[in-house]
């Protein structure tokens, strides 16, 4: 198997001559926001570039999230509603909710290539000049160079935001911070949680025989206090494509750096009688699945990506391959490892990653699930009180409507036993993002919009944070550029009710309608369970 393309990061040589990209918007980040606010900026007159990081489109929804979060369908509305259409009729059908990576990859691609956008690949962001409160240009690690009279950072991780100047926080507040309820470190919560004792130590029952791999925190005076804050982010992983088609199917191979200690608690914990590690399959087209995270130890690495937020290009690429193997190790090992039960390990083995799938990196997907990251502060934080209902906008851009969802944030010992740490899954009714939140405050920068690592409490973000509602944003930040292009103005200042106005002719629903029958998010958990 070559996985000698699967990279975050390579590093890219100065060119000879250095290219110089004029564009009325720069978008930086080819994720599906980063799409969708090109698309609609062009819809409304301005010419657009796109700066992509990697060599692919479509970030995590092109990558293996095909069992897509969509909470309420009747939330979603514009190019979002349009992509699920779009995919209806790769499927022959009114709508499709579900989908295949290369699906998606379709549907982005007809798009790019209807409305003309260039995309420009590997363009590793170096560099921000900004000059009066504004960004001149982004200067790129091959020596390009991107002048535009707006910017929109569509980037998971908001590189151009901070290196913009932006105020931004990482990791989770304190809920005294914004007088919040689920923020903040979270115990007692039962979801993925182990539920059978699990010995933590090498030596079962001796800590001086060291802690098992996985375990992030080993002493009672690192556990901190319910609601109290701190710098840890929920945990990533990768969503792998499987599918059990003999004709499709490629065996699970070993991967570089393989090492089965790191399973052992995973080991012991099927030893003790749970078995349910690869539960949440959900089921995808043509035979295919979307696997995810579930119970107490599966494909969430977690607290092995605390330094990704503000890390270096070379640090995320250490933190990039470190997730790549022990995603596809876990898998490897409870498929050949001869301390599984027989009957795992021939249940694991009936799958394997899909052949058609992710051609030029092995057949795995090339984009890690990045769940948090940097996320702006300004003059406006959505909170869990937006998402409970506490409080009211009235600058609504789009609608969020998924739970909220934390994945846990470490793996801890109490009592000589194996505790997971951060999850949190508070059920909700679709409530609407404010304006605000995706534009800087007008003192730190007044020509940026940020779709993606916006402003928001990370508890809040939990529910934001989906692919749907980023395609939404995005499509509201680009017709949010245009309008302050046209008008000559910032960012802030321009009229809502513009807005309000053009997003409602191009389809976004911006308020919520209590009398839908059938509301899906009356339920604990969104149509396709935890994300």
């Amino acid at each position: 198997m070559d996985f000698s393309q699967l990279h975050y990061y390579v590093p890219t040589p100065k060119a000879g001559n250095s290219r110089v990209i004029e564009k009325e918007l720069i978008v930086y980040g080819a994720t599906p926001a980063g799409l969708t606010a090109a698309i609609q900026a062009k819809r409304m007159g301005l010419t657009v570039i796109i700066a992509e990081f990697g060599k692919h489109i479509g970030g995590i929804t092109a990558s293996g999230l095909g069992a897509s979060d969509i909470g309420a369908k009747e939330a979603i509305g514009g190019l979002s509603r349009e992509f699920f259409k779009e995919l209806g009729k790769y499927y022959d059908t009114d709508e499709q909710w579900t989908f295949e990576p290369k699906a998606a990859q379709y549907v982005f691609e007809k798009w790019l290539k209807e409305y003309e956008i260039e995309v420009f690949f590997n363009q590793h962001l170096e560099e921000v000049t900004t000059e009066h409160g504004r960004i001149k240009e982004i200067i790129m690690e091959d020596g390009t160079t991107y002048r535009g009279a707006f910017f929109i950072d569509a980037s998971y991780e908001g590189d151009l935001m901070a290196k913009a100047g932006v105020s931004y926080f990482v990791g989770r507040e304190s809920n005294d911070t914004y007088k919040e309820t689920y923020n903040g470190i979270q115990f007692g919560h039962p979801h993925h949680q182990f539920e059978k004792r699990v010995d933590p130590y090498v030596s079962e029952g001796v800590p001086s025989s060291g802690v098992l791999p996985g375990i992030t925190e080993t002493t009672q005076e690192t556990l901190g206090d319910q609601g109290q804050g701190d710098q840890r982010i929920q945990a990533y992983n990768f969503r792998i494509c499987l599918t059990k088609n003999p004709e499709n199917r490629f065996p699970f191979p070993k991967p570089p750096a393989y090492d089965p200690k790191r399973y052992t608690l995973l080991l012991r914990y099927i030893q003790a009688g749970v078995w349910d590690a690869m539960n949440l399959h959900t089921a995808l087209p043509n035979g295919k699945t979307d696997l995810n995270n579930y119970g107490g130890f599966s494909t969430d690495h977690i607290g092995k990506n605390y330094q990704w937020p503000e890390g270096n290009y070379e640090t995320r690429e250490k933190i990039f391959q470190d997730h790549f193997t022990y995603n596809l190790g876990l898998l490897y090992f409870l498929a050949n490892d001869e301390q599984v039960p027989k009957p795992i390990r021939d249940e694991v083995s009936e799958w394997g990653l899909a052949k058609d799938e992710f051609t030029e990196t092995g057949h795995w997907p090339h984009q890690l699930y990045i769940r948090e990251a940097r996320r702006m502060i300004t003059d406006y934080v959505m909170t869990d009180r937006n998402c409970l209902g506490e409080v009211s906008i009235d600058d609504s851009i789009g609608l969020a409507s998924y739970q909220m969802d934390s994945h846990h944030c470490r793996r801890v010992i109490i009592d000589g036993r194996v505790y997971n740490e951060g999850d949190v899954e508070i059920p909700i009714s679709p409530y609407p993002i404010s304006y605000r939140c995706i534009r800087p405050r007008a003192e730190e920068c007044t020509n940026l919009l940020v779709p993606v690592c916006l402003s928001s409490s990370h508890i809040a973000y939990g529910s934001i944070r989906m692919e749907p509602v980023f395609m939404i944003l995005g499509q509201s930040a680009g017709a949010a550029a245009a309008l302050a292009y046209q008008n000559k103005t910032t960012v802030q200042d321009i009229d809502y009710q513009q807005l309000k106005t053009e997003l409602l002719d191009y389809g976004q629903v911006l308020q919520w309608d209590d009398s839908i029958e059938d509301n899906p998010v009356l339920r604990m958990k969104s149509t396709f369970g935890k994300k």
